[in-house]
């Protein structure tokens, strides 16, 4: 019981920033597009699997934070070593955004940062606060 206990506590540090799928708010067409860029980043890229939730979190922001930089044409400064990992696959997840999704030509920087940032809520319930994985929460693994 002991070991049951303290498990608990060790989760109870770890906050959900989600309690519910940031895409049941959305309306078809806003949904539409942030689902074609999920479904990209789920079938392309493995940085999304990060073995602890809090890693995946700060990795999910760095990537996504500075994909959003590069779409709108922001410059991106990087700098630590773990900044340049973030841009590299930001660049290579940009340079795919657009040649996969040609209706972002046609918006507004303010549209594709709260495009991205719907994208960032959804990776983050996806691979974190709603996944089943309890392995993720678990303060000491």
């Amino acid at each position: 019981m002991a070991k049951k206990e303290k498990k608990d506590v060790a989760r109870a540090n770890y906050p959900k920033l989600y309690d519910h799928d940031p895409m049941a708010d959305l309306d078809d067409e806003t949904r539409a597009k942030v689902s074609e860029l999920e479904t990209y980043i789920m079938k392309n890229c493995l940085w999304q699997f990060n073995s602890r939730g809090w890693d995946r979190r700060k990795q999910n922001a760095g990537i996504l934070g500075k994909t959003t930089q590069l779409l709108v044409g922001e410059e991106v400064e990087n700098p630590t070593p773990l900044d340049k990992c973030y841009w590299v696959d930001a660049v290579l997840l940009a340079r795919n955004f657009r040649e996969r999704c040609a209706w972002l030509a046609d918006l507004g920087a303010d549209e594709i940062r709260a495009i991205l940032a719907k994208l960032h809520a959804r990776i983050d319930w996806l691979t974190i606060d709603g996944s089943l994985n309890e392995e993720l929460t678990v303060q000491n693994y």
